[in-house]
């Protein structure tokens, strides 16, 4: 049986023996932040022991929480940070700020369903897209963002390389697929069969969120074969939302602005 551990520590010691107790548990934040927490309870005689260890253990959780989140939104491979806050309602009066912040709150995601952002260029749906992929990584999904035509040039060559079942596996895994630009290049029929496949891996399972320039009506521009553009429009609208982003650019419009301004100057 081990010896009583001596509680007669000086501060000196104690310092000492929680650093190195952080160190042995990986308590990283406790180790970071208890000479401050524990000032700050000495200071106020309210707190009690029990208080001061679950403001210890709660500050280790937050930060805990905090670096997962991290590490899913960079595991995500968004090229740039975009953020809800950040983006301009007033500037795209099409888009219902009511109707994002209820897709901020993930339920889509939680049950499965797609998600597809409908515009020109350069009226946010990219934007919204990482945006939105964000705020699931934050909420605990496992999200991947991919353009089009890199995910297509990936299954190609998988194929090729006779291991298209593990990569078509390792997209459907992720809770929230989503595909920007689709609809800039054309696909041609094999290309849109590989995609299909993903689609259908992912079908009433795990969402699929995808940015297009191209309407419904106008998507054979895009998937050659019609009858494969019908089964892959059907894949990524059944049961889900469509935000239609519209056909002004603001950035056009905000560019314009500042030169306008810039020449009355």
């Amino acid at each position: 049986m081990n010896a009583k551990r001596n509680r007669g520590l000086t501060e000196e010691a104690a310092t000492t023996a929680i650093d190195q107790a952080c160190r042995m548990l990986r308590l990283p934040t406790i180790r970071g932040q208890f000479p401050d927490l524990a000032a700050e309870a000495a200071s106020r005689e309210q707190m009690s022991y029990r208080g001061f260890l679950a403001e210890l253990l709660l500050s280790e959780c937050d930060d805990r929480a905090r670096r997962r989140s991290e590490r899913r939104i960079k595991a995500a491979g968004f090229p740039r940070e975009k953020s809800l806050r950040a983006f301009d309602y007033d500037a795209n009066p099409n888009i219902d700020a009511a109707t994002i912040n209820t897709l901020a709150t993930c339920e889509w995601v939680c049950k499965g369903h797609p998600l597809c952002l409908i515009g020109d260029s350069g009226t946010g749906k990219s934007h919204l897209l990482i945006a939105l992929g964000t705020e699931a990584a934050m909420k605990g999904y496992r999200v991947k963002y991919v353009l089009a035509t890199k995910l297509v040039n990936e299954l190609v060559e998988a194929a090729d390389e006779k291991v298209l079942a593990k990569t078509i596996a390792r997209y459907g895994r992720v809770d929230l697929l989503c595909i920007d630009e689709l609809g800039y290049m054309e696909l041609d029929r094999r290309g849109a069969e590989l995609l299909f496949q993903v689609l259908t891996e992912r079908e009433e399972k795990n969402s699929v969120a995808i940015a297009s320039n191209e309407s419904f009506g106008g998507r054979t521009k895009t998937f050659t074969d019609p009858r494969l553009c019908a089964a892959i429009v059907d894949r990524i609208t059944f049961g889900g939302n469509i935000i239609e982003t519209g056909t002004d650019s603001y950035r056009l419009a905000h560019t314009k602005a500042q030169a306008e301004r810039a020449n009355a100057g």
